[in-house]
């Protein structure tokens, strides 16, 4: 039975990658930065999984060497789904970028130095899209984010996933592995813990009434369990050797996700976009918006074709992942 890391099990992504690679047969063992969440993951997974005990944790922190060899060894594929995230703009970007772009190096080292068959590495569609032009309206996997005063966020994303695909290129005959790498854009869906997922606790601000209305933005939506699962088929699929896939369900406005919202009942989520000056004075005192403003009133659509003729299932609607996080959110007490 082959074994599977997943690394970040503690993770909103993670998780289902967990979950669903135990239901698959698969042994796995999933790394977690600190012992004290242990016991969290592996409630998830027995209340979750049908096949908890087939589940070992490690622990091994991205900013750290020990533990990564051990947390390789004997697996035949690697989900590198790790990486940190803020809500709040960090006081350094390097509190991002460093553990991104180090800590993905990290994982391929112990993926070449134990013969890993294949890694499948978590990026973001923040890798692609940001930077270009007010011309460009669709992207693509061949688009690459300019990194120039754009957030932490971005940078981070972006430089990890040039420096995966640096080590990639400059791996020996005798050292070769595979690499895909999965863009998601947005992600909402059912959470297995309490660790909701940036997405999620959008929604939260988009109903609680935080947001009195929307910045004129429009983004990707996909349900986490359709990631999950491009993950996995990537993992075992020689025709995703080697490429970068957008997984996006759904191109939506901020607007319409709170209209959505709004007609569901959430009475509290806008039905009207803000002036994007509003929008620019509040980023000011409102540091999640800071990551936005380059996005404001941008109709950038992801190409969808590559990723959709390789993952050929039907995607959980972007409608229905959207309203299934938010009555979950109001079942934890989150959403009043």
């Amino acid at each position: 039975m082959d074994k599977v890391l997943v690394t970040g099990g503690t993770g909103f992504i993670g998780l289902h990658c967990v979950q669903q690679l135990l239901d698959a047969g698969y042994e796995v063992r999933t790394s977690i930065r600190t012992e004290s969440r242990k016991e969290e993951v592996m409630e998830a997974m027995h209340k979750h999984s049908s096949h908890p005990e087939r589940l070992e944790i490690v622990i091994a922190d991205l900013l750290k060497d020990d533990g990564w060899n051990e947390a390789v060894k004997g697996c035949r594929y690697v989900l590198h789904v790790a990486s940190p995230f803020f809500l709040k703009a960090p006081d350094h970007e390097d509190d991002l970028i460093k553990p991104a772009v180090e800590g993905t190096l990290r994982v391929l080292n112990a993926c070449r130095e134990n013969d890993v068959e294949k890694v499948v590495l978590t990026s973001s569609v923040a890798a692609i899209g940001y930077g270009h032009g007010k011309d460009k309206t669709t992207i693509d996997e061949t688009d690459w984010s300019k990194t120039d005063g754009l957030s932490a966020y971005v940078k981070s994303k972006t430089l990890a996933e040039k420096a995966a695909w640096d080590f990639m290129d400059k791996l020996s005959d005798d050292d070769k592995f595979e690499l895909t790498v999965i863009n998601p854009v947005a992600v909402t869906g059912p959470m297995l813990t309490s660790d909701i997922g940036s997405s999620n606790d959008m929604l939260i601000k988009m109903t609680d009434g935080s947001m009195p209305a929307c910045p004129k933005i429009q983004m990707g939506f996909v349900d986490v369990r359709d990631v999950a699962k491009a993950h996995i088929f990537s993992m075992t699929s020689e025709k995703t050797n080697g490429e970068r896939l957008i997984v996006s369900q759904k191109d939506m406005y901020f607007v319409e996700v709170g209209r959505l919202l709004n007609a569901s009942g959430y009475k509290k989520s806008p039905k009207r976009e803000m002036p994007n000056l509003l929008v620019r004075i509040m980023a000011l005192f409102v540091t999640e918006l800071v990551g936005l403003l380059p996005a404001l009133s941008r109709n950038v659509t992801s190409d969808k074709t590559k990723s959709k003729e390789v993952f050929d299932w039907d995607y959980v609607s972007a409608e229905n992942s959207i309203l299934e996080s938010a009555e979950q959110l109001k079942t934890m007490g989150l959403i009043k």
